[in-house]
């Protein structure tokens, strides 16, 4: 609930403005497909887009109030858990990719595009999401998200021309632009633009945004939820599955090292130098799923559903800092001794008691591999080889933990597959 009428108002005042600005976008969008395309039934469309915004912009500037209704937003808040959360962004992932002609048609994107701008500018109108989005170290998130999306689309539509074109027997796109140019003053110009440019947002962002800068760092009083900078809310995330030497260290290596590695191991050598998917899609899936998936969701899941105490909340749920949400941390050796046989594991010798767990890791690093390279990933074996076959399956293998250990944590609550307090070391 909003508790100032002035900050509502001013609110209102500035989605006006927002709306404003969409519509001279669909207008910009509409003008192009009048003159260039020529085509008349699209410009008359989001030409009616554009009138829409133009009647939310003027409700919202005579203060009509137009809010969100509050049984949309509590089904979301239910809905929206980190297993959903999760789990769909997977699969709207895999729907993207595989039609991906459809979604990266530009009437469909933009569609899309308007669709999120709807969504976002509803969104705020609930204060506990406004109080989120407003705080200057989350501004990045939606610049993020946005960028993100734009230029995946971006790769995504040059790969579905390309793709078209080559089926015809055609050439790239980026064949057809093979013409060279002198580094000067073509590319240095450039750049030297790109810089003043950049130069002038981040001075103007510093004015306009107060540095999230708080009292200085005791022990006596932490603020809470006590978070990152969003370019590292992945990491914080991933240490709740892992100890700071797997979050920290092993697994942000592996998973950078593997994302820079898996297209040069990929035995396709199809697609250098131009945009496609049909010929390398081992690559670009691996690399997307690393990159969205892993790093991207997880900057959002951090921003948006982790509260105080480090809890889920719902996107319009109000951040109770006296919320508690009991987890009963288990592990396997607790799963495999006590549970399904009764016995307890206190007093137990250390590799008896983790026996089970050290089996489970040794089956997931040195069989599983061996059984891919018999069954479903048989053709890649015979024609990567042997080691460099098992070195891009261990890659692999480090990026899929922590999607695993993830939703065996938010299912039945385990915390350690290996857990061994005698040694510091647990898995």
């Amino acid at each position: 609930m909003w508790t100032s009428i002035t900050e509502w108002e001013s609110l209102q005042t500035g989605l006006a403005y927002f709306y404003l600005l969409c519509v001279l976008l669909n207008l910009g969008f509409a003008f192009y497909y009048f003159k260039v395309e020529k085509n008349l039934a699209a410009a008359g469309f989001w030409t009616v887009v554009s009138l829409a915004y133009g009647a939310l912009a003027a409700g919202y500037f005579a203060h009509l109030g137009w809010a969100l209704p509050v049984n949309i937003k509590n089904g979301i808040d239910y809905l929206m858990g980190p297993v959903i959360y999760s789990l769909g962004s997977v699969v709207a992932f895999c729907i993207v990719l595989y039609w991906r002609k459809f979604f990266t048609n530009p009437h469909v994107a933009w569609g899309m595009l308007n669709l999120s701008i709807l969504a976002f500018g509803f969104s705020v109108t609930d204060k506990n999401f406004f109080d989120i989005v407003r705080k200057p170290d989350n501004v990045p998130i939606p610049l993020l998200i946005y960028s993100v999306g734009f230029f995946t689309w971006l790769a995504l539509r040059r790969s579905v021309l390309n793709d078209q074109r080559m089926a015809r027997g055609e050439a790239p796109l980026e064949k057809l632009e093979d013409e060279k140019v002198l580094v000067w003053p073509d590319l240095v110009y450039t750049e030297l633009l790109a810089m003043i440019i950049c130069t002038i947002i981040l001075v103007a962002w510093g004015l306009l945004l107060k540095a999230p800068l708080e009292n200085p760092a005791t022990s006596a009083k932490a603020p809470n939820p006590s978070k990152a900078p969003w370019y590292f809310l992945g990491l914080q995330e991933m240490l709740v599955y892992y100890d700071p030497w797997m979050a920290g260290v092993v697994l942000p290596t592996m998973i950078i090292v593997g994302l820079i590695a898996i297209p040069y191991i990929d035995y396709n050598k199809q697609g250098n130098g131009y945009y496609t998917f049909s010929q390398r899609p081992f690559a670009i899936i691996t690399y997307l799923v690393g990159f969205i998936i892993l790093w991207v969701t997880l900057i959002v899941l951090g921003t948006v559903l982790r509260g105080p105490n480090w809890n889920f909340f719902g996107p319009f749920s109000y951040w109770d800092p006296h919320k508690v949400d009991p987890l009963n941390n288990i592990n396997v050796s607790d799963i495999f001794w006590l549970h399904w046989f009764g016995k307890s594991v206190k007093g137990m010798h250390w590799f008896i008691r983790e026996l089970p767990g050290i089996i489970l890791v040794l089956i997931y690093l040195l069989v599983l591999p061996p059984l891919l390279a018999k069954t479903i990933m048989r053709s890649m074996f015979i024609r990567m080889g042997f080691i460099r076959f098992f070195v891009l399956v261990t890659l692999l293998q480090f990026m899929a933990c922590l999607p695993i250990k993830m939703l065996l944590r938010w299912t039945i609550n385990l915390k350690y597959i290996v857990y061994l307090p005698e040694f510091f070391f647990n898995i």
